[in-house]
């Protein structure tokens, strides 16, 4: 079976608000996602997401994730922080109108976007 075919993934009806359709994503590829009109365009799509996911990867000198690599994980992270470090948090989120675990995901989410971004330093 091709590799393509290994990968995990989600299909979910989108609203006539988001499109119609219905939406594919493989949680072991990071925003590797498609859409389709069914649920067969929707996987026939989202075959050519990851071959054009994995070829952005390639390009950008990142490792492509193993099918199921995310079973290996449990998705559980336990942290101690300082007492003013978790109020400072728990204001901001309250700000925003989530939760602090969303608001804690979503700041590291970004923070591994821009470091994945950042070009090595070179020697000279």
């Amino acid at each position: 079976m091709d590799l393509i075919e290994d990968y995990p993934f989600t299909i979910r009806h989108l609203s006539d608000d988001d499109g119609g359709g219905f939406l594919i994503e493989y949680p072991d590829l990071p925003g590797c996602m498609s859409d389709g009109d069914s649920i067969e365009k929707a996987i026939t799509n989202g075959r050519d997401a990851i071959q054009c996911w994995m070829a952005a990867a390639n390009a950008a000198g990142r490792k492509i994730p193993k099918p199921g690599s995310l079973d290996q994980v449990s998705g559980k992270w336990v942290q101690r922080v300082p007492k003013s470090l978790h109020q400072r948090l728990t204001e901001q989120a309250q700000l925003e109108g989530v939760s602090l675990n969303t608001l804690v995901v979503s700041m590291i989410a970004e923070s591994l976007g821009e470091r994945t971004q950042e070009k090595p330093p070179t020697n000279v």
